[in-house]
């Protein structure tokens, strides 16, 4: 009995530390996400308070609900990706401002009158090409006109109220936006990063010969469309950002070299999903590939790695550069025992180097001119297309 007890505080003795750990972990990294939102939830509160003073101050509106409310709904809902989808939300909030505001006051409100109203104003956003998000606005705007806040007496200026939040969202958005580099240039690193892990994961899918861990990494390649559809919208508002805000158009450089990443990132997306998908042919159908290429895909995932932490640092990935031409020195080197598909990973590792280099600045041109030719015939510019 003793000797269980005894167990049983060692257990607890070990793994106090490392709770502790993990607790410190989880507050710095709540307090790291607050840092970074700081300036957002300051902007929210500043924005709708301003919404109210404008329409209790220069409109004399009682009780203008739906200024400060329509300012945070706007400015909250938009988070990584302001400027357009602050005038989604706002034209989304104005319909169903407007249409619960006008049916209210010729109808009253009710059972029917909910659904009739909730459908008219989603339907009006439909028709003006709106998206989910804009649609799924005027729906509720125009419920909580009609149920919450119904007074006959007070047809259109709860729509102009929202008018009011809107536009103070939106100027909020464009005179004093939050950093529009910043999460660009995370994004790029998150999409680099997870390039780096499809590539780590794929050489050890060939030296276990394991299909499942194989198809695993294809899966990820695909995906990783995704995250750099999401890199394209955040730097397109970045550059909206900088361009209509006085205060941030110096910054328009460091916005553009985030742009710049999107090709050659794109590029480099695909020629590596090519690469996987052929890794997982050979695993599949047990293909023999030389442990020299198997390196070489190893040796790209950690540069791949290390310019994923140079872009989360705010830094162009000068300093892999060498590492990039040492691999593509490797990959003029060609096994004699080769086959299909080991040559053309070989063929996808030249062309991604080529991408990669482009992502430390340098123009085509000049990436190509590191990778030397290829002993038999392999451009290393054969498949910068899609599978």
């Amino acid at each position: 009995m003793t000797s269980s007890i005894d167990q049983w505080r060692s257990r607890g003795a070990s793994l106090a530390p490392r709770a502790a750990r993990r607790s410190r972990a989880s507050v710095r990294e709540r307090v790291n996400r607050l840092r970074h939102r700081a300036f957002f939830i300051v902007q929210c509160g500043l924005a709708a308070s301003a919404a109210w003073w404008v329409a209790t101050t220069l409109l004399h509106h009682h009780i203008p609900f739906f200024a400060p409310v329509t300012a945070m709904i706007s400015l909250g809902m938009s988070y990584g990706q302001r400027l357009r989808r602050v005038i989604d939300v706002t034209i989304g909030v104005a319909i169903g401002v407007f249409v619960g505001d006008i049916f209210v006051h010729v109808f009253g409100s009710g059972v029917w009158q909910i659904a009739v109203v909730a459908i008219t104003a989603m339907t009006i956003a439909v028709l003006l090409g709106a998206g989910t998000m804009l649609v799924s606005q005027a729906g509720v705007q125009s419920i909580i006109v009609t149920t919450l806040v119904a007074q006959q007496g007070l047809a259109l200026s709860r729509w102009l109220d929202a008018v009011v939040g809107g536009s103070v969202a939106l100027l909020a958005t464009t005179i004093v936006p939050a950093s529009p580099w910043r999460r660009p240039r995370a994004q790029a690193a998150v999409v680099v990063g997870e390039l780096s892990g499809i590539l780590a994961s794929t050489a050890r899918a060939l030296r276990q010969a394991d299909t499942d861990l194989a198809a695993s990494a294809l899966v990820r390649a695909r995906h990783s469309e995704h995250a750099l559809d999401e890199l394209r919208d955040l730097s397109a508002e970045g550059i909206a950002v900088v361009r209509l805000s006085p205060f941030r158009r110096r910054h328009l450089p460091a916005v553009q070299a985030i742009a710049d990443l999107l090709e050659p990132l794109d590029l480099a997306i695909r020629n590596i999903r090519v690469l996987v998908r052929r890794a997982s042919v050979a695993v599949r159908e047990g293909e023999e590939v030389p442990e020299a290429y198997v390196d070489l895909i190893s040796s790209l995932a950690e540069v791949t790695a290390e310019i994923a932490a140079q872009l989360s640092e705010r830094r162009l990935a000068t300093g892999s550069r060498e590492a990039l031409a040492t691999i593509a020195r490797s990959t003029s080197l060609v096994a004699p025992e080769a086959g299909l598909s080991a040559e053309v990973i070989r063929a996808q590792v030249r062309s991604a180097v080529v991408d990669l280099l482009m992502l430390t600045g340098l123009t085509y041109d000049k990436a190509c001119a590191l990778v030397p030719a290829s002993a038999d015939g392999l451009e290393d510019d054969s498949d910068r297309g899609d599978d």
